[in-house]
């Protein structure tokens, strides 16, 4: 068996999955947050003093995003587990160029944060990033006075940000967007704008959990704000304008990177994971892949706050998965392995993220022998026609499909995993967590 707890860029590519030979009861912590460290960076850096962010994620995504603020005038650095960022009080005092690489978030977070500076800022990514959206995030911060061009493609990265006295906040309405990061990005900003920021909702958002995490971090973060339900059945959301203070905050672990072992563990009899603490309410929406994964057969621990154990054979299921669509790829893993078809929808998000997640996971189940539909927002997996012949799967460097199909490898034999190292970008201890099952 290959030593998993080796150096990333010492793994075998493609990385031979070998299948369990026996149950597993295992506590994993998971690194932190990545939607969270992402979102307290943004505010510790436009803090007005020093914050300690405690345990946040450290990955591609996240360092990236760090830089990026110290770019533009913050200062970071590590001490032990922990982050100390000096903040800017509300304003940027360098520009200059920054690349946030494959990270989404980061990127759209960064073209808002640099309305705040002081000198022009140009904001690029990878060669993928430059093909996924930016123009609806481009279209809600010039609504409120920001000054932002495309430097080479309409619609598309890289683009210059340059400081005007016209950005000052206002109202915005928010219909359906592409990504819920638009929005997310101006809530970050929004307590450092000299007007009051005035959002209403329309009666669909996108990943509206990703917005109310927002809202909900921003609250601990002591920013005023005020939520309201309108009588037609729409959402307002009111952010107050004030000097945001330094915090000592920390990352709760990732729900996120949780799910992989819940699969893990509905997929092989008799085991069962835990996730050291996540605590059971927690604001991410990810956390409730528990009742997904009950939904299909596996039981809730209930001895545990967080923890799942395999329970009876797993059963296909119809599920909307728009609140957590980045657990659909371990959701669609594991479901080629059920007795019946499975129908996973609200999946519209996941073809503009770092590869077209349809698509892929169409292409993978097909290889292991599934009979898959796929729609512009679902996926429909028949696993009755399933092989068990030798299969290299291709991650198109997109680290959830890495640890889903290597989820899947727990109890498939002959799965290979191509381009392990793309975990890094969000949880590089990956494969040495996964090396705990097998003891």
């Amino acid at each position: 068996m290959v030593d998993l707890t080796l150096p990333l860029d010492r793994l075998p590519d493609p990385l031979p999955i070998e299948p369990l030979q026996k149950p597993f009861d295992v506590t994993i912590t998971p690194p932190g947050s990545k939607s969270i460290t992402c979102r307290a960076y943004v505010l510790a850096a436009l803090a007005k003093g020093r914050s300690r962010i405690v345990r946040p994620l450290h990955a591609d995504d996240t360092d990236r995003l760090l830089a990026a603020l110290c770019t533009l005038g913050a200062d970071a650095r590590w001490e032990g587990p922990d982050v100390l960022l000096e903040g800017v009080g509300g304003r940027f005092p360098r520009g200059g160029a920054i690349n946030l690489g494959e990270g989404a978030a980061p990127t759209r977070f960064m073209i808002a944060a640099s309305c705040l500076a002081a000198e022009p800022v140009t904001v690029d990514g990878s060669p993928r990033m430059r093909q996924r959206p930016v123009a609806e995030g481009v279209d809600l911060l010039r609504a409120l006075g920001g000054k932002i061009d495309y430097v080479e493609t309409q619609d598309r990265l890289p683009v210059r940000v340059s400081p005007d006295t016209s950005f000052t906040g206002g109202d915005v309405t928010i219909g359906r967007t592409l990504s819920s990061q638009f929005v997310s990005a101006i809530m970050l900003i929004a307590p450092c704008l000299s007007k009051p920021l005035k959002l209403w909702f329309g009666s669909s958002t996108t990943s509206d959990s990703y917005v109310r995490l927002t809202a909900h971090i921003l609250g601990q973060w002591r920013v005023r704000l005020h939520d309201a339900k309108l009588p037609d059945g729409r959402r307002s959301t009111f952010i107050y304008t004030g000097s945001i203070g330094p915090q000592e905050y920390e990352i709760e672990p990732d729900a996120s990177s949780a799910v992989y072992w819940f699969a893990a563990a509905a997929l092989c009899a008799g085991s069962r994971a835990a996730i050291g603490g996540l605590p059971p309410a927690s604001p991410q929406s990810d956390v409730r892949f528990l009742h997904i994964l009950a939904k299909a057969g596996a039981l809730r621990d209930g001895h545990a706050e967080v923890a799942i154990r395999w329970c009876s054979p797993l059963s296909g299921i119809e599920v909307d998965m728009s609140q957590m669509p980045d657990a659909a790829l371990a959701l669609s893993a594991i479901a080629s392995t059920a007795d019946s078809p499975s129908t996973i929808s609200g999946l519209q998000t996941l073809r503009i993220k770092e590869t077209d997640r349809i698509a892929a996971l169409e292409n993978e189940l097909q290889r292991i022998g599934c009979t898959v539909e796929a729609t512009d927002d679902s996926i429909r997996i028949d696993p009755a026609t399933r092989h068990g012949e030798p299969v290299v799967i291709e991650t198109y460097n997109d680290h959830r499909m890495a640890m889903a199909f290597g989820v899947l490898g727990l109890a498939r034999p002959g799965i290979s995993i191509k381009n392990p190292s793309c975990v890094a970008k969000s949880y590089p201890t990956f494969w040495r967590d996964f090396a705990l099952l097998y003891e």
